[in-house]
């Protein structure tokens, strides 16, 4: 019997006032604009509801809630419950450039009360968006300060706050941590990627969700952490989804279709290979020059393909905590001994 898939479900609420920029993030990571197109973006009215698959089993249920002032009072008194029961994560946008401080620190304190009374194990995200917009060596004293601010008015949750902006990386750096916090069982895939990682010898590995390209997790051995750029992740997110974008522009298919199935740089200090997964992942790995290496990963990818869509239909990779050791372990072996025999050649 085919196994059959568990849905997990995650409600999330996106709040911030009206013109912070909620709608056009949105539309960036999920709809696969560009910052040019979100010019076009109308304001939100009342709450737009999307369901975003991620990951095969999870499915976020997302509550783009329009910031007009109409709108926050009918979420704070009449739809109160309907709003904030059951959420996971809130996503509130502060506009930095926003001349009513004081007034949107107001709402939010009401916001978190609420989120407080009908869902207080939620995560609470903090985005000071629009960075982009402030003086370069004023950037970092500036969202210090707003984020103390934030912190004050946050009560007893431990917010996570990003500097954010639709014209570079930090967009992605942001969504990738929200994700991060959602997805079931990251710790069993760590740990298979991990095994993955011993088995060819890679630098790094990376899992990209495949329509966003959001980082969901990576490990990195010790050789990957001598790497001075801390922002390559999302900065791959970036280059990634716009050159997939480029693929379908090219080919006229939906950008939403997969595009590729792999492929692969390799330079004279290190190999890069992205590979397809499964239906909703990709899979980057840095791995030491050589065509032994290459091909010895490239075997053991294949390997974990398997494992990687038992995870995507159960939410379990198979017998991984029974057995502590992976397929792409198991398989290994004729890797690793062709890998050797590459070498001696």
């Amino acid at each position: 019997m085919e196994p059959t898939k568990k849905q997990k479900k995650q409600k999330v609420l996106l709040m911030g006032k009206s013109g912070a920029g909620k709608s056009s993030m949105r539309s960036i990571i999920f709809s696969n604009y560009t910052p040019r197109d979100v010019r076009r973006l109308g304001a939100t009215i009342d709450v737009e509801h999307s369901r975003v698959k991620f990951l095969g089993n999870l499915t976020l249920n997302l509550w783009d809630c329009g910031g007009q002032d109409v709108f926050n009072e009918s979420y704070l008194t009449t739809q109160r419950e309907y709003i904030f029961s059951e959420v996971a994560v809130l996503i509130y946008v502060f506009d930095i450039e926003s001349r009513e401080f004081e007034r949107d620190f107001i709402t939010y304190g009401k916001i978190i009360k609420a989120l407080q009374e009908y869902a207080p194990s939620a995560v609470v995200f903090c985005l000071v968006h629009k960075m982009d917009l402030v003086q370069h060596d004023l950037r970092e004293r500036i969202f210090d300060e707003r984020v103390a601010f934030i912190r004050e008015k946050s009560g007893n949750f431990d917010i996570h706050p990003y500097a954010t902006s639709i014209w570079d990386q930090t967009l992605y750096k942001a969504w990738g941590g929200i994700v991060h916090t959602l997805v079931p069982n990251l710790h069993i895939i760590e740990n298979y990627l991990r095994q993955l990682a011993d088995v060819t010898d890679a630098e790094e590995i990376i899992l990209f969700e495949s329509t966003t390209f959001l980082t969901v997790t990576s490990v990195t051995s010790k050789v990957g952490a001598i790497n001075p750029h801390p922002d390559r992740f999302e900065k791959l997110s970036n280059v990634i989804k716009t050159f997939k974008q480029t693929l379908a522009n090219h080919t006229g298919t939906p950008s939403s279709n997969p595009q590729f199935n792999e492929w692969a740089i390799k330079l004279q200090m290190v190999s890069i290979y992205i590979a397809r997964l499964t239906a909703s992942t990709y899979v980057l790995v840095v791995v030491p020059p050589g065509e032994a290496d290459f091909n010895c990963l490239r075997v053991n990818v294949q390997i974990a393909k398997a494992d990687f869509v038992k995870l995507d239909l159960t939410g379990e990779l198979p017998g991984r905590e029974r057995r502590g050791s992976s397929a792409a372990a198991e398989g290994g072996g004729a890797a690793d001994e062709g890998r050797q025999e590459g070498r001696e050649e």
